[in-house]
């Protein structure tokens, strides 16, 4: 079995290893932060969320260089090739040869990211103060949760399989049709299907809470079917909200912790903040733009497998590691693409809470008190915000809101 590999590899690659050196050297070279950071925060609040964003980062770093020098060697090695035609011989069938190879190579995967996953998502967060769970908790988490992503991956895989065997002129396509329908179901129905497997959600019952997310929805024009509670403080100390339904039946999600340790306008400020992403359209938006990618690179990834690998009556399944290796690459190199699109989202929705709370104090107040509990980087150096955040930092939030003008004014 001998396949070529298209010039477009190689350039992945070296675009890969770029952006992975500037964001190791910024890591480690971070510069200083904005000066008005020191208006909300001291030097020891800076220095600490340098520090802890020093250390998540140089994980995230050796994470990815591990994984991606073991799928290198596998793929574009003879690794990945020889237990292809293992596979195949040994089993006798070539469903489960496929089934088979993927297993091995999902499980390589898994141990190789295990240490870096044990790390980041228990000892970190235990030694910065941030995890509530037990060890065995953990575990316990983390065996479900590979449960869940091995079943769904591996029905994925056997599709996929069926889909380029029996159309391998427009496999891409229909593979593109079920994925987006995926991001669908993920959007909208994993809250509700699959959350539940790990955390408990109950009603509110503070009549203040509900009042205030029944006065918010009827400035956004959403309507509220639940407001439900979920234990967050089982695994962790930090806060968060989100939105979730299909159709009109919308529901919002608090987490206890939220409600515990925040004071009340600054709730009042996060439940606005996610209302204004469904009045924004921006879920929708997102999956629009996600379905767009996925085409344009399912696309690619079909014209390169044209040269690479030619169809003879059916694809081996080294395939599969052919894939991964892709997706990879083509997702760590799309990360500033999509975060620039996530960040003009956010800042939307930060404007647009502050037009429904009318109190941009309360606001910039969440953004200080949630900068200070998370330990997060209020000001980090402009690539790594670039390359990798989803929110705008602590510090451009503040200064976005600053500028907002209400319409009393």
């Amino acid at each position: 079995m001998t396949f070529n590999f298209h010039w477009l590899w190689y350039v992945m690659i070296v675009i890969t290893v770029v952006f992975l050196t500037l964001y190791l050297w910024f890591t480690i070279f971070p510069g200083r932060p904005l000066e008005d950071t020191y208006r909300y925060f001291t030097e020891n609040e800076v220095g600490l969320a340098r520090e802890y964003a020093f250390t998540e980062r140089m994980v995230s770093i050796l994470s990815l260089a591990a994984e991606l020098s073991f799928l290198i060697w596998f793929t574009m090695g003879r690794a990945g090739k020889n237990l292809s035609n293992w596979c195949e011989r040994n089993t006798g069938s070539y469903i489960l040869s496929i089934v088979l190879f993927f297993f091995i190579l999902w499980l390589a995967l898994r141990l190789i990211n295990l240490p870096f996953s044990l790390y980041n998502g228990y000892f970190l967060q235990k030694q910065w103060g941030f995890s509530t769970q037990t060890l065995l908790s953990w575990w316990m988490d983390y065996i479900k949760s590979a449960a869940l992503d091995l079943v769904i991956s591996g029905i994925g895989v056997i599709l996929l399989f069926f889909a380029v065997n029996r159309w391998p002129g427009t496999w891409h396509i229909i593979a593109w049709v079920f994925i987006s329908l995926w991001l669908v179901v993920q959007t909208f129905l994993w809250p509700i299907l699959v959350e539940p497997l790990f955390n408990k959600f109950e009603p509110a019952k503070d009549p203040q809470i509900i009042a205030m997310v029944n006065e918010l929805a009827d400035k956004a024009g959403i309507p509220i079917e639940q407001v439900l509670v979920m234990d967050a403080s089982r695994r962790t100390t930090r806060a968060n909200a989100y939105f979730t339904g299909v159709g009109r039946v919308k529901r919002i999600v608090l987490y206890d912790t939220l409600l515990k340790d925040y004071p009340k306008d600054e709730v009042r400020a996060v439940i606005a903040h996610e209302m204004a992403h469904w009045k924004e359209g921006h879920i929708v938006k997102g999956l629009i733009m996600g379905s767009i990618g996925t085409f344009i690179v399912l696309l690619i990834l079909y014209m390169m497998m044209k040269t690479d690998i030619p169809f003879k009556g059916h694809y081996p399944p080294y395939l599969w590691a052919y894939i991964t290796l892709f997706f990879v690459l083509t997702s760590y190199i799309a990360n500033p693409i999509y975060n620039y699109s996530s960040r003009r989202m956010e800042e939307e929705a930060d404007r647009v809470s502050v037009i429904l709370t009318e109190d941009p104090d309360s606001v910039i107040k969440l953004q200080v008190d949630l900068a200070k509990r998370n330990i997060s980087d209020m000001s980090p150096p402009s690539f790594i915000e670039w390359f990798s955040y989803t929110h705008p930092s602590t510090m451009h939030r503040i200064e976005m809101v600053e500028k907002i003008k209400l319409p009393s004014e």
